[in-house]
């Protein structure tokens, strides 16, 4: 399929089509989290029960993401593109109308098998209706609906559950899928079909290994890490299915579920690499600080939304301004570029306190912003510039993947963290409460209490919990910056200039 055959109209209502079904899909991944405390109280669901809400979703698109370029052989691009839009918008609708926790897992698990496409099909359309001088725009166009729609998430989750009810968190996709089918059905090109059989035993194992390091992920913190036994057993199984399937697909070759020979191109490989990192430091942030926002600052929870609201509109403008530079400007500058305002806004995070003020909240989290724009528009057109355009859907199924493991495993080890040095500052500032502090008398004369004061250990507790938490959210917040700071010896390895080495 060449680029030439499409009109520049033809081109805006394809991007208008798949971009719709993109946005749709995105924003599940985050619009349900401030809905959760609902959907428990009404689904009659304990705290474990209602994390699969998230979990099925989660593991159900990782193992079926991977099967993106099967499919796409087997039924052709369009066909496929609509049935997993159809399937999505169906889905969707039945999670709305649960009256189960079991009910909403299964849908939500049917929502995760048709969702999986989306993405990485939109990002292979895109590739194929644009022409390489313009390569930069669409992915521009791409970056700013897969990256806004889950920072977004949350601010219209809060808006519609307040306004109306956790349900239509779900049923705001309808209309919008509707719309995004009709278009599709239009003007979405389709691709010759191939004959393909489906690598079973591959299929098996990979299933086998996303779906239970999603679990682990998951589940990881509640239980222990590795002092379940039940997470050591799982983690074992783990690398011997990936293991397992490596081998496996290397000597199926090309009747592979999907090709290892993928990776042999390095700036596929160090793209997917950098991405899943970027994935830690997006949704690491993204979840600790509307927390930290409720939680500790006390915001009501569209008030957090709305807080959140500029870290999309800073990637958003820094997507256009990409979109102009990438053909004129080596990618690997504006990623450096991007990494740098990434980094520097994760830094300043880490100087969070309990009297923190509007601006110094939201100062971090624009050129954080900033710099993830300027990081995943250039990272997606590099990862495809030496790619041959047949693989593009192979390959963007594959990069979707990385990127949806590597947010999974930075939403873990955030947890983890927060979890772990919440307790360790606890312990360490909890030393200090003692009889023989003078600090304690003048802090307790100044509230108008005692030390025998019967209100005081309460007192205590509620601070010595809130500084606690604090330290806590600043170290998850290094840790981040640490993240970003991994990404500069990669981008060292990627070739040069993106668009003009490809092959």
């Amino acid at each position: 399929m060449s680029d030439a055959k499409f009109t520049p109209r033809q081109r805006l209502l394809i991007t208008v089509a798949v971009m719709s079904a993109t946005v749709m899909q995105v924003l599940d991944t985050t619009i349900v989290n401030v809905a959760l405390p609902h959907m428990q109280g009404q689904l009659g669901a304990t705290r474990d029960q209602i994390a699969w809400v998230l979990t099925s979703y989660l593991v159900s698109s990782g193992i079926f993401m991977p099967l993106t370029g099967f499919f796409t052989d087997r039924l052709g691009q369009r066909r496929y593109l609509m049935l997993s839009i159809a399937g999505f918008v169906i889905s969707s609708a039945l999670c709305g109308l649960s009256t189960s926790i079991d009910e909403i897992v299964f849908f939500r698990l049917a929502q995760g098998v048709f969702g999986a496409a989306l993405v990485p099909l939109s990002q292979s359309i895109m590739v194929q209706t644009y022409p390489l001088e313009e390569r930069g725009k669409a992915m521009a166009i791409w970056g700013m609906g897969v990256m806004v729609g889950p920072i977004l998430g949350p601010t219209l989750g809060g808006f519609l559950t307040q306004a109306f009810s956790w349900r239509w968190t779900f049923f705001i996709n309808v209309p919008v899928g509707i719309f995004a089918l009709a278009l599709a059905l239009r003007v979405v090109p389709d691709t010759a079909k191939r004959a393909r059989s489906l690598d079973w035993t591959g299929f098996a194992l990979i299933a086998a290994a996303i779906g239970t390091l999603q679990y682990i992920l998951d589940r990881g913190n509640e239980v222990g890490w590795f002092s379940s036994r039940t997470i050591v057993f799982l983690s074992v199984f783990c690398v011997l299915a990936f293991a397992a399937y490596i081998d496996h697909s290397i000597r199926k070759g090309e009747d592979a579920l999907f090709r290892m020979r993928l990776f042999r191109d390095r700036n596929f490989t160090t793209a997917s690499a950098m991405i899943a990192i970027m994935g830690l430091g997006l949704f690491g942030a993204a979840l600790l600080q509307p927390e930290m926002l409720e939680d500790l600052l006390k915001y009501p929870a569209l008030t957090a939304g709305l807080v959140m609201a500029p870290r999309g509109v800073a990637s958003m403008l820094s997507m256009f301004a990409v979109g102009r530079l990438i053909g004129r400007v080596d990618a690997r500058v504006l990623i450096g570029i991007g990494i740098s305002f990434a980094t520097v806004g994760s830094w300043l995070m880490t100087w969070y306190s309990l009297n923190i003020d509007f601006f110094w909240v939201i100062f971090p989290i624009v050129l954080q912003g900033l710099g993830l724009g300027l990081i995943f528009v250039p990272m997606s057109t590099i990862a495809f510039s030496t790619l041959a355009p047949s693989d593009s859907a192979e390959a963007a199924g594959m990069f979707s993947l990385m990127r949806t493991i590597g947010s999974s495993i930075g939403i873990s080890i955030v947890t983890t963290v927060l979890t772990q040095h919440t307790q360790i500052a606890w312990n360490q500032l909890g030393g200090h409460i003692t009889a023989i502090n003078p600090a304690l008398y003048a802090y307790l004369r100044h509230l108008g209490l005692s030390l025998h004061d019967p209100a005081t250990p309460a007192v205590l507790g509620q601070v010595l919990a809130q500084q606690a938490n604090m330290i806590a959210f600043n170290d998850s917040f290094m840790f981040i910056t640490w993240g970003f700071i991994v990404m500069f010896p990669l981008l060292l390895i990627l070739r040069g200039g993106g668009l003009k080495n490809r092959k």
